[in-house]
């Protein structure tokens, strides 16, 4: 799990992702030579911070993003949450500015009538505009792994993993799912007038629910905000059981990932999210089982040679 430490550590909220971006082409091309086939990868100014691996003759395509929640400070002491993170009083941030390292606390001012202030606790103004993050705290027991940004950090080491064996196949590294969804649409479409690709896994962290449990294996969304098409979502179901990998369904009202935004681009890609589910989400204490990490793997293993 050092590499899935070493991500949860490296800062990269929404339209900051630069960092995670190079320290994951970094790490592709020091490893590539063990890995079954070595991709073509992608990058650059027509993809601002957005990444593109390809393996062999590519059939399907694994969305995994590398942004995270965070802050922005604003005027004053003020800050502004980058998507959807949790605020509670005393959260440890980290960031930096022109002045140096910073290591705040986030400040939680309650207002009855409106929305609570947020504003950070240090002993003096911090550039206006600067990024503030969790702080790492990684934490491994026998059966849990316990961080920051496991959103989604581990889909990103789960899509570095499957790499390792992958012949022929696709890997989009993405940018701004937490706020917003930028890139996948032009590297989707990328993928589609290059290489004819059409088919989608979402590389992403669920949540534990009354119906999707810790232990129960990884999950697959049969839908949340975004409804994949029956007949794809059907074939990954059935590919999963042959595959014998643990795996429990989901079915949500509510949330999004890239395959949100493949749904309301004007491509026609299928797509479906799978992932392990993770408690206390978007805060510093995402938790997540081993177990389910393990299915997570080995599903995408699978489905990737079989899809």
């Amino acid at each position: 799990m050092k590499l899935l430490k070493k991500l949860t550590e490296i800062r990269g909220a929404s339209g900051d992702e630069s960092k995670i971006r190079d320290f994951v082409i970094k790490y592709i091309q020091k490893e590539q030579k063990k890995w079954k086939v070595e991709p073509t990868l992608f990058y650059g100014d027509d993809f601002q911070d957005a990444l593109i691996v390809v393996f062999g003759k590519p059939r399907v395509a694994i969305f995994a993003h590398l942004d995270s929640i965070g802050f922005t400070t604003g005027y004053g002491k003020n800050v502004i949450k980058i998507g959807g993170p949790v605020t509670n009083d005393g959260i440890n941030l980290v960031g930096k500015d022109s002045k140096g390292e910073i290591e705040t606390q986030l400040m939680v001012i309650e207002n009855p009538e409106e929305q609570d202030e947020l504003q950070y606790i240090f002993e003096r103004e911090i550039d206006r505009g600067t990024i503030l993050t969790f702080k790492p705290n990684f934490r491994e027991t026998e059966n849990y792994i316990q961080s920051p940004y496991m959103d989604n950090r581990l889909g990103v080491w789960n899509a570095l993993k499957v790499a390792e064996t992958l012949e022929n196949g696709a890997i989009v590294f993405s940018t701004y799912e937490e706020h917003g969804g930028n890139s996948v649409g032009f590297c989707g479409r990328f993928l589609y007038e290059k290489y004819g690709l059409r088919k989608a896994l979402i590389s992403d962290i669920t949540w534990v629910t009354d119906g999707v449990v810790h232990g129960g294996g990884v999950a697959i969304s049969m839908r949340d905000s975004g409804v994949p098409r029956k007949s794809y979502l059907n074939e990954i179901i059935q590919l999963a059981k042959k595959s014998k990998v643990k795996f429990q369904l989901e079915v949500e009202s509510a949330g999004g990932s890239d395959g949100t935004m493949l749904q309301k681009s004007d491509l026609p890609f299928d797509w479906c999210f799978i992932g392990a589910p993770e408690d206390n989400v978007h805060s510093p204490d995402e938790i997540v089982a081993k177990y389910d990490i393990m299915c997570m793997v080995e599903l995408y293993k699978y489905l990737m040679k079989h899809l």
